[in-house]
């Protein structure tokens, strides 16, 4: 419930408009008498209204009431609507200005929204705001400057309304992936399904031996109760792990649009995540730079999503070089079974890929392995821009010198039997459900 804490008056435009008025005319009057009556009638009519102005506004105790509504949480990165509402208790029609203290991360110094309410009239104040960085919010309190239809006072209102929001990787968009995912037009994609026999423990069906057939699977019960040999079936499993790897080094804090990278390979992580455990796999996560700093085991139990979110929740950039070796160490050493390695990373020459080269090779040998990194849209829009003078001519070749490095980065990977996904940060979400996806109908996790 929000408290009133104090109110404090003003004077309007009109009124030192007025006032303004009635000493010229008196200043007037020193060089022309007849002026002064004038002077007096204006100063004295300014006065009497002023005071009528007062009353209607201070008289009433509540005159207004204000409630702001707030989310539990914002979505990083999106839209998140807030409203102000508005009761008119006056018996006249008022005009407000209401000016709402912002939390100091949206750096917002000229917000202010102006209404005007009839007698008992409530109104809903609706804005939106756009974090672009994790962590808690803290909201301060509401004004609300009130004017009558004589707008020769101002009362203002203060609200004491304080409350913290707490701003986690974008959630708005799960609902949107869940069609995705529940989606089964592979065949019109052109994904060619294959079906493969395996020795997993998922048991598919129990069927008629034939030649070649393994003789391990003979089903000895079913072959007594049919008096024909029966094999049993398996297929590989359909329940597969899939682990969303997060580099939190310097190269993910490069800003795009506001956010940084890792913030937008936080909210397709948080997506990723969903879609999987729809899917009904398994969702794990790791988070490294110099160290392993967050370790998830993959699970599809009820409270996975909740334990993904906690963890992106604090995840923040540092500064020191990602070391690709100690991840290379920390799965082989907890990652026993064979997964899916969605790895967001970024590379922006081919020498930073040769470093690290090695120890994703070697994770690929045990695991399925997705690179995903970042297009550098500035460099995109630099090779695309028309030249006007020979320093736009060098910019332009230097700018498609990197792209051009960019595609044998993917080349180089993809050589080596590693798959990647080379996208822009705005379609990162929806390219890495699309990715993970294709693997899954092509059974190659």
């Amino acid at each position: 419930m929000l408290k009133m804490i104090y109110r404090s008056l003003f004077f309007g435009r009109r009124f030192y408009f007025l006032l303004m008025i009635t000493i010229s005319l008196f200043v007037i009057s020193f060089g022309v008498s007849i002026i002064y009556p004038v002077a007096r009638v204006t100063f004295v009519v300014l006065m009497i209204l002023t005071l009528l102005d007062f009353a209607l506004l201070f008289l009433r105790g509540e005159g207004i009431h204000v409630q702001r509504s707030l989310p539990d949480r914002f979505s990083n990165g999106e839209r998140n609507r807030v409203s102000i509402s508005l009761l008119n208790n006056f018996p006249f029609r008022i005009s407000t200005i209401t000016l709402d203290e912002l939390p100091v991360q949206f750096q917002i110094r000229n917000f202010r929204i102006s209404e005007i309410l009839l007698p008992k009239e409530r109104k809903n104040l609706e804005y939106h705001l756009r974090p672009v960085e994790r962590g808690e919010y803290e909201f301060h309190n509401v004004n609300v400057f009130v004017k009558s239809p004589l707008k020769l006072i101002v009362r203002r209102y203060v609200v004491k309304s304080a409350s913290k929001v707490k701003v986690f990787p974008s959630f708005q968009h799960l609902r949107k992936f869940e069609l995705l995912a529940h989606a089964s037009n592979v065949s019109e994609s052109g994904t060619k399904r294959l079906r493969k026999i395996g020795r997993s423990l998922e048991f598919e069906q129990i069927k008629d031996y034939i030649f070649g057939d393994d003789i391990r699977n003979i089903n000895w019960k079913a072959t007594a109760r049919r008096a024909q040999l029966m094999v049993n079936t398996f297929i590989d499993e359909k329940s597969q792990s899939v682990y969303c790897v997060l580099d939190q080094s310097r190269l993910m804090k490069m800003p795009f649009n506001g956010m940084s990278l890792l913030n937008y390979a936080i909210n397709a992580t948080l997506v990723l995540s969903d879609v999987i455990l729809t899917k009904r796999d398994r969702a794990g996560l790791i988070s490294f730079s110099d160290r392993i700093s967050n370790f998830l085991p993959a699970d599809k139990k009820a409270n996975q999503m909740s334990s993904i979110l906690e963890i992106l929740y604090n995840l923040q950039t540092t500064f020191p070089e990602g070391d690709f070796e100690r991840l290379h160490a920390f799965v082989k050493l907890r990652v026993s079974q064979r997964s899916l390695i969605v790895l967001f990373t970024n590379f922006e020459s081919m020498g930073g890929l040769q470093r690290q080269l090695p120890f994703l090779k070697s994770i690929a040998k045990s695991h399925m392995l997705l690179v995903v990194f970042f297009e550098n849209t500035g460099l995109k829009e630099i090779s695309e821009k028309e030249c006007a003078d020979v320093e736009d001519v060098y910019m332009k070749t230097i700018a498609q010198k990197f792209q051009y490095e960019k595609r044998l980065i993917v080349k180089e990977l993809r050589k080596h039997g590693i798959a990647t996904l080379l996208t822009e940060p705005q379609n990162l979400t929806i390219e890495s459900v699309n990715k993970y996806l294709e693997l899954k109908a092509r059974q190659a996790i």
